[in-house]
């Protein structure tokens, strides 16, 4: 197994640049003839998408087509990770089987990549995910920044939308899917979601529950009191049907779970 990198280097990973197959700084994945590319790379600053769409769609869109031409020429089955940003929000949590409607730049890419791999062959498979946390190098995932200044004894200041819905999983949880999908050839959507459907507030007063001395303000608006410059899905998140339908003994973990493990490590 090979990893990659494009703006964020790690000891664990190479170069590639997918904008440019060609870049002679590439990792050689000739030489190696991956059977499985897994594509995670995107643009994925909501707001910042919305006010550059050109480099939004050249990040997520035409990396995923070029990633397309790659995959094909090694023979590789394509993974892509998708999002809930595909869908509008109005009727959330989503099955597979939900229309999207996305209303944003981001998720308008976000689904153009996803139908170009899946339209491309298929063999090719997309796992949709949303609010992934979990151990990071960077913390930059919601659940992990909060618990570092909780940690480090940071004061805390939160200013959450109330009415943003979504399902928040582990990132091992999208592995562990990721790889049971892949081993069984698996093809088409999935929904990777976990039990936990709750709000940002909610979210993070779950989080802030284990570390009763840290020091936090946190106040409450609506999303359109935050004025973005993207519109969210507010009742947003996943249902996996499919996966928990092909995979009755699938077991998630939840966010107390995750939490719960931390505290102990710290015991």
């Amino acid at each position: 197994m090979l990893g990659s990198h494009f703006s964020f280097p790690t000891e664990n990973t190479s170069f590639f640049n997918t904008l440019n197959l060609d870049d002679p700084n590439n990792l050689d994945l000739q030489s190696f003839q991956p059977d499985v590319i897994v594509h995670c790379g995107a643009l994925s600053w909501v707001d910042y998408c919305e006010e550059h769409p050109k480099e939004s769609y050249e990040k997520t869109v035409e990396s995923s087509l070029q990633l397309i031409k790659l995959a094909n020429s090694l023979g590789a089955k394509l993974v892509y990770i998708g999002t809930d940003y595909v869908f509008d929000g109005k009727e959330g949590p989503y099955t597979e089987d939900a229309k999207t409607n996305p209303l944003s730049i981001y998720g308008e890419h976000k689904l153009a990549a996803e139908e170009a791999i899946l339209n491309d062959s298929p063999n090719n498979l997309s796992l949709r995910v949303t609010n992934v946390y979990g151990d990071e190098i960077r913390n930059k995932n919601f659940i992990a920044r909060i618990v570092q200044q909780a940690l480090e004894g940071e004061d805390i200041s939160l200013k959450l939308p109330l009415d943003q819905y979504a399902t928040p999983v582990n990132a091992i949880d999208v592995a562990r899917a990721m790889e049971l999908l892949i081993n069984d050839n698996k093809t088409g959507v999935y929904h990777i979601a976990s039990t936990d459907y709750v709000n940002r507030v909610q979210l993070a007063l779950r989080v802030l529950k284990y570390f009763p001395d840290a020091k936090y303000s946190l106040s409450t608006s609506t999303t359109k009191d935050l004025n973005q410059a993207a519109d969210r899905p507010l009742l947003g998140g996943l249902i996996s049907k499919r996966l928990l339908t092909e995979y009755p003994d699938f077991e998630f973990s939840n966010v107390d779970d995750y939490l719960s493990s931390i505290i102990a490590d710290k015991i």
